[in-house]
């Protein structure tokens, strides 16, 4: 059956045509878009496109903040017949925008006027780019660039004479055709561009729709930039598909101010539901507890007991309050009543969950939203699944896991050598289903090593639950591999020692077919110094030993009668680490837009200081690389 995102925005505009769409504020209030206003907006924005010349199968970029603008020049593009190319505003490098926008062909671009800098900056080095189309009004026009108002008037004229013609174009899209090309975070040397058809979204749409469902009442404030295809299916296209309507970030004069605006706008938009990555739940998390903790001993203390009481009784979400703990429940709703409802205020006082996605989320980050009454559900997926694969959802779900599987899609489970394994057995991931991507944009290399016979083999590493519930374990290709060939997936591990740990910021584990496993670990230096504040060191070797010795100390927490013993193979600690004096960060390449360390990256510019820690002098923490950091 055909549907195509036209068809799906149309058929629900006929549905719900006076519901709210779009929510946006840029004054003093959130102002409403109804899906009849949203439709003849977005028609005449892809009109307009076509009397610029715009044909079907034309690749057209959007860069800028989450705004209507953004969505409905989405929309109107799609109209057009037109492919789009989203890309992510945290791209500061003119080299990777220049890649994207070549390798795309790119013949026109939407821009904000906070993004114009950079695209100007590059205009002459984009040889396909024709015209450069601003969402604000601004007066100081260069040459090829238009304002998207004038873009409207424009479409305006072109559907007087043209508008059977124009809308047939919407209308003859098929499901194959392409709908998005979106790179990936570039874990490699160049990042590939996904290319997601009109049907890998709708399906996508109807497979999530079979875990949660959307009532046309619901509210949500997409946090998470519109350029990730998680804020794609979820964000907008779901929210479309039920009638529903989403809000955007009140845009501020610069990054760290639409941040700030995030928090005010939750209580404005008061949402149902809110899109989190594992940052931003960990950022929730410091507020929540810096507001209580300012309170004084006794709001922290009973604040502690309250979380205890409601972890005991919740158990691992799945088992809530099963077996004696059912005895707990009057305290659990005691607590409720008195302290994490005053907490839900905060988030506009009608939140019911989070959907969590763009990494592995910590089980105790889930414990922690579950007992204050907002469930942060886990899911799993990847652009190359439009990208929606699994999630815990109120029916079912589970801390630690990825939830149940979206459906219909085929998946399993398949050792190194291809062999499918059974439930509890792990293994890399594979995917089959309309969700599955046409491929990778101008790469048949990289998309025949991706797909093959039709399933979608991830990269990651996991297992499916004899509970139905599928466990994601990292990635499959980041695997430490001992000397005797054995395999670990590092990421638990890595997330652990910097969560659980405030001597130690980042770490990345490593161990190539080696006798141990060494470490790269950035120390947080100013906490480091903070602890030993009242000590007086009689020399700065005595200064740097214990330094270093504390971070040592921290690792062997995880060993044999340490406090977090059992958690984690001790074969697969580190052995030995090289502190370094540089964090991972976006700006030095290190850190991915969806805030992941590149390894590959990583362990290729850092390759000296991991072969010296296979060295007698390097396996010594207390050699003189690691007390040069201090």
């Amino acid at each position: 059956m055909k549907k195509t995102i036209i068809d799906l925005f149309e058929s629900s505009v006929e549905k719900y045509k006076e519901n709210n769409l779009l929510l946006e504020k840029t004054g003093t209030q959130f102002m409403p878009t109804s899906y009849s206003e949203a439709r003849i907006k977005a028609i005449r924005i892809g009109a307009g496109l076509a009397s610029l010349g715009v044909k079907p199968k034309d690749t057209v970029s959007i860069l800028s903040e989450g705004r209507n603008a953004w969505v409905l020049s989405e929309l109107g593009l799609l109209y057009a017949g037109a492919i789009s190319v989203p890309l992510s505003i945290k791209l500061e490098e003119s080299n990777d925008l220049i890649f994207r926008l070549n390798h795309a062909e790119v013949s026109f671009i939407f821009v904000s006027v906070l993004q114009l800098p950079k695209i100007r900056k590059i205009k002459k080095e984009l040889p396909l780019l024709k015209k450069i189309i601003i969402f604000d009004d601004i007066n100081d026009l260069e040459e090829n660039e238009i304002l998207l108002s004038d873009v409207e008037k424009s479409g305006v004229a072109y559907l007087e004479k043209n508008e059977k013609e124009f809308l047939a174009i919407g209308q003859s899209l098929q499901n194959d055709n392409y709908a998005t090309i979106t790179y990936t975070s570039g874990t490699t040397a160049d990042p590939k561009g996904v290319v997601l058809t009109h049907r890998n979204y709708t399906a996508n749409v109807e497979q999530s729709l079979t875990c949660i469902s959307i009532p046309p009442s619901y509210r949500t404030l997409i946090i998470l930039p519109l350029d990730h295809c998680f804020a794609h299916v979820v964000g907008f296209y779901i929210m479309i598909a039920c009638g529903a309507s989403f809000a955007t970030v009140q845009v501020g004069r610069n990054g760290m101010e639409t941040l700030k605006n995030i928090p005010i706008n939750i209580k404005e938009v008061k949402p149902n539901f809110l899109l989190s990555v594992p940052a931003l739940a960990k950022n929730f998390r410091k507020n929540i507890e810096s507001n209580i903790y300012a309170k004084g001993k006794i709001a922290k203390g009973l604040f502690k007991l309250a979380l205890k009481t409601a972890y005991a009784y919740n158990k691992d979400g799945y088992r809530k309050g099963t077996g004696l703990s059912f005895l707990l429940k009057p305290f659990v709703l005691l607590f409720d009543k008195i302290l994490f409802s005053k907490i839900r205020e905060a988030f506009g006082g009608e939140l019911q969950f989070f959907i969590g996605g763009g990494a592995l989320l910590d089980a105790e980050l889930q414990r922690f939203f579950y007992a204050i009454g907002i469930p942060m559900y886990q899911g799993y997926g990847l652009s190359e699944a439009t990208p929606v694969i699994s999630t815990n959802a109120p029916k079912k779900h589970r801390f630690g896991s990825s939830g149940i599987l979206v459906q219909p899609m085929d998946l399993k489970i398949l050792d190194e050598n291809g062999v499918e394994q059974a439930a509890g057995e792990k293994g890399e991931i594979v995917i089959r289903g309309e969700n599955v991507m046409a491929g990778y944009w101008k790469n048949p290399k990289a998309t025949a090593e991706t797909i093959r016979d039709g399933w979608l083999y991830t990269g990651d590493m996991g297992y499916m639950g004899k509970d139905g519930l599928l466990y994601v374990l990292g990635r499959f290709k980041s695997l430490l591999i001992s000397s005797d060939g054995e395999k670990y997936s590092p990421e638990g591990m890595e997330e652990a020692l910097s969560e659980k740990s405030p001597f130690i910021d980042q770490v990345i584990l490593y161990n190539n077919q080696d006798p141990y496993v060494s470490a790269l670990i950035v120390p947080n230096k100013e906490k480091i110094t903070l602890h030993f504040e009242q000590h007086r060191f009689q020399s700065d070797e005595e200064r740097t030993t214990a330094y270093i010795k504390l971070i040592q100390d921290e690792i062997a927490k995880y060993k044999k009668h340490g406090i977090f013993a059992g958690e984690f193979p001790e074969r697969w600690l580190p052995s030995t680490f090289a502190l370094l004096g540089e964090a991972f960060t976006e700006q030095n390449g290190f850190v991915n837009s969806t805030m992941k360390i590149i390894r590959g990256k990583v362990e290729e510019f850092y390759k000296e200081r991991i072969e010296f820690m296979y060295t007698p002098e390097g396996k010594d923490i207390f050699n003189e690389q690691n007390r040069a950091v201090f």
